[in-house]
């Protein structure tokens, strides 16, 4: 499982899992990502951290997830981190904080990295979390990542049911996609929004229907619109895609606010029916 890219997804939006992770930086501190190329060596810092504060003393984060068995981990994280700190002359403190599947991993010797492991390095195990309770919605969410597949579901909808606004709803909704799809690769997107009974939830300001009402005149739209429709009537025949990318662009919008009231699929039938000439 390709985890790197979920995992910097979930930090850059979830900012407060930082401070919840390394207490010593303050809670709402704000950070740039980037996967910065140090010259020569050619090593690849997986993520850097940079606060964008003005307050020196809010370190830089190097932040790593590794999932998989790797004896050279330790010694190429390390050795990333000082000749980056050579190479940009860096003068600000800086953490590690890595995110590991469990603590029988095998990452190379820790003898070398100790007192740096011991001192510098937040390591957060992941298979730690699967026997605790109570976990805030941030780590919860970094729990689904291990969260057996029989168990994945029903923690994917306690995290949905604990948001407290629409913003944070699709914000929450948006992460355990992301992470859903990588648990289950053989199903599509469809079949995982059924699975977490989307159906039941306003998806009127979710990015997939804040697309439909702004994206720009191009196929995008239809194809949007199609996705909305799975997931309110379930899977639609050829011929009926076939009829909702023939639509205008203000048939499309038009069709993309009434299928919130769709039940489904005879709703769609009798709404092309209705909307489109003989």
């Amino acid at each position: 499982m390709k985890t790197d890219k979920l995992f910097y997804r979930i930090f850059l939006t979830q900012p407060s899992l930082i401070s919840e992770l390394i207490p010593e930086i303050p809670e709402g501190c704000q950070f740039d990502y980037n996967a910065p190329v140090i010259k020569e060596k050619e090593f690849r810092l997986d993520g850097l951290l940079t606060p964008l504060g003005s307050d020196e003393n809010v370190p830089l984060v190097f932040l790593e997830a590794q999932m998989q068995n790797n004896t050279e981990f330790y010694s190429r994280y390390f050795g990333g981190i000082f000749v980056y700190i050579h190479q940009y002359k860096v003068k600000r403190n800086w953490r590690g904080l890595l995110i590991l599947n469990n603590r029988n991993q095998e990452l190379g010797c820790e003898i070398p990295h100790g007192d740096l492991l011991d001192k510098r390095v937040q390591r957060l195990f992941l298979s730690d979390l699967l026997n605790q309770e109570n976990l805030s919605t941030n780590l919860a969410t970094l729990k689904l990542i291990v969260t057996p597949e029989n168990d994945a579901v029903s923690e994917a909808n306690k995290i949905l049911e604990n948001t407290q606004t629409q913003e944070e709803f699709n914000l929450r909704l948006d992460l355990v996609e992301a992470i859903l799809v990588n648990k289950f690769p053989k199903l599509t997107i469809e079949e995982i929004q059924k699975m977490i009974n989307l159906r039941e939830a306003d998806v009127t300001q979710t990015r997939f229907y804040q697309q439909v009402l702004q994206i720009g005149r191009n196929e995008g739209e239809a194809n949007i619109v199609i996705r909305l429709l799975t997931r309110r009537c379930g899977n639609l025949s050829d011929a009926l895609q076939a009829k909702v990318r023939a639509l205008s662009i203000p048939q499309l919008e038009s069709l993309g606010e009434a299928l919130l009231d769709f039940q489904d699929i005879n709703d769609l039938e009798n709404w092309l029916i209705n909307h489109t000439p003989n």
